[in-house]
């Protein structure tokens, strides 16, 4: 089992950046894939980013890719996610998932695991 703890979120004005961190926990392997996705009001959860432990297959949502980066810290068994020049319609709830395969999706049902999520406000 996988527990994940996002933090990072908040109230950022446009133009802005915030960096969020998704803390890891429990038994997990190098053979594990970590996303990000996000979910606005009354809208599906969309596919942010994805990365591997080792961080050698990187993805991103095409609409994202330039403002935001997933990196990942080994020592610390955190998975970040940098967002710059940030947008109003980058307001949403941020989340963090996990799942034992290295095969790509950008699909959330792929993901078992997932954390809490954590808001991400966007003023314009």
């Amino acid at each position: 089992q996988v527990q994940l703890v996002e933090s990072g979120g908040g109230l950022v004005q446009a133009g802005g950046s915030l960096r969020l961190s998704c803390a890891v926990s429990g038994r997990f392997t190098k053979a594990y894939a970590w996303a990000w996705f996000r979910q606005a009001p009354g809208k599906e959860r969309e596919f942010v980013a994805r990365t591997s432990w080792s961080g050698s297959s990187i993805y991103y949502a095409d609409s994202l890719k330039g403002r935001f980066t997933i990196s990942r810290d080994n020592a610390k068994n955190t998975v970040h996610l940098q967002m710059n020049s940030l947008k109003p319609e980058d307001t949403a709830i941020y989340y963090c998932a996990a799942r034992e395969d290295l095969t790509y999706s950008d699909s959330a049902t792929w993901y078992p695991y997932w954390g809490q999520g954590t808001q991400v406000t966007v003023s314009s």
